[in-house]
């Protein structure tokens, strides 16, 4: 049964969130981010997306276009257009993460990445 159909089906009951058993606590969050790497076709990108929602772990982001599972992308979060004053960070360097699954969702792809290096 794919999650379409079960979300269809007259008994299915979904899990609370407080129910999931993960090593790091899933923030939901928004930010804005570029991902460089190669998508489904092979073809090397750059290309705005964001996150919906992050985790020491890995993150769920928006992506344009088609990723391949088990492929590895690079996520950078743009730097600040103001970086002369002291109190705004430079930036963060770019972050490798291996993408572990994704799905279509109209002219979007939901994507679930896990980061190769934690960030907590």
């Amino acid at each position: 049964m794919t999650p379409r159909q079960e979300l269809a089906h007259p008994h299915f009951t979904a899990k609370p969130l407080t129910d999931e058993r993960r090593r790091f606590q899933r923030i939901r969050l928004q930010v804005p981010l570029f991902i460089r790497g190669r998508d489904a076709y092979g073809e090397q990108f750059v290309d705005l997306a964001k996150t919906l929602d992050v985790s020491g772990l890995g993150a769920f982001i928006t992506s344009p276009r088609p990723l391949p599972v088990g492929g590895v992308v690079t996520l950078t979060i743009p730097a600040p257009s103001i970086t002369s004053s002291a109190l705004v960070p430079a930036g963060m360097p770019p972050i490798q993460a291996r993408v572990k699954r994704q799905q279509e969702a109209g002219d979007i792809h939901l994507v679930g990445v896990e980061f190769l290096k934690p960030i907590a």
